[in-house]
């Protein structure tokens, strides 16, 4: 395993301590609003602190962006060869109700190319790993994209604003609504990890950050699947409106937003 790799998991594993620790006693949380449904706790804040610690010590020279903290340039200058994103709470929201379906998200890029992955789901001790060229992992046990081929039998998940009153001549809807079902779960990094490891055979969302995809999208890919944006290209980093999904879901999913 490369050593990046191996840092960037001690790191999701302090992060995750710190937010099962405080699993333990949710309603003492102090939580704020950083906008309309949109929270953030001392928790977020703490993980993504013991995150960087961990990784700045080891790599000083690293750049690093954060949902909570922004962007930070390393010892190496402003705009170095390797920087660091880092989702340290994907899914509050589940974690100040007690539902148990959130993670940590670490990313490392190379002139802007995910080069390494972490997701880690504190909850259930699942740490997905990937090192672009080495296949995706979970637990050390190779992962692969599903075999699903047929739309009508996938299993999605989604990330799209008010999906509850989409209008009629929304794309989404027949996207939705072809498959067997849709989910949204809350957690854009474990959907993506979960289509990664076949629990899932596809996601889309809107509207998304690096920090929600870096990651994930680079262990959808070593685990055999395909990621783009709306309309097949790959402008999904900059756009945030990302696909993710096996090979046959993938372009049945393309089609339905192009159709």
């Amino acid at each position: 395993m490369h050593p990046m790799l191996n840092t960037a998991i001690k790191a999701a594993r302090r992060a995750g301590a710190i937010i099962n620790r405080a699993s333990l006693d949710l309603e003492r949380l102090n939580v704020a609003r950083k906008g309309p449904k949109d929270y953030v706790t001392e928790v977020d804040r703490a993980a993504e602190e013991s995150i960087i610690d961990i990784l700045r010590t080891a790599y000083p020279e690293h750049g690093f962006l954060g949902e909570e903290s922004g962007a930070h340039a390393g010892s190496g200058g402003a705009e170095p060869e390797f920087q660091w994103i880092i989702d340290p709470l994907d899914g509050t929201t589940n974690f100040i109700h007690g539902f148990q379906h959130y993670a940590v998200s670490i990313a490392l890029m190379q002139r802007g190319q995910a080069a390494h992955a972490v997701i880690y789901d504190p909850s259930r001790n699942e740490m997905f790993t990937a090192s672009r060229g080495s296949g995706a992992f979970l637990n050390d046990r190779r992962v692969r994209v599903s075999s699903c081929t047929r739309y009508h039998d996938a299993l999605l998940a989604s990330h799209i604003p008010q999906s509850t009153a989409l209008p009629a001549h929304s794309p989404f809807v027949p996207l939705l609504a072809d498959c067997a079902a849709a989910r949204r779960t809350g957690s854009t990094v474990l959907d993506l990890a979960w289509v990664a490891s076949g629990r899932l055979d596809g996601f889309c969302g809107v509207g998304l950050k690096p920090w929600d995809m870096a990651a994930g999208s680079l262990l959808v890919l070593e685990a055999g699947g395909l990621v783009a944006d709306f309309q097949g290209e790959q402008g999904w980093l900059a756009s945030g409106n990302v696909l993710a999904a096996a090979p046959k879901i993938f372009a049945q999913m393309v089609a339905h937003l192009q159709a």
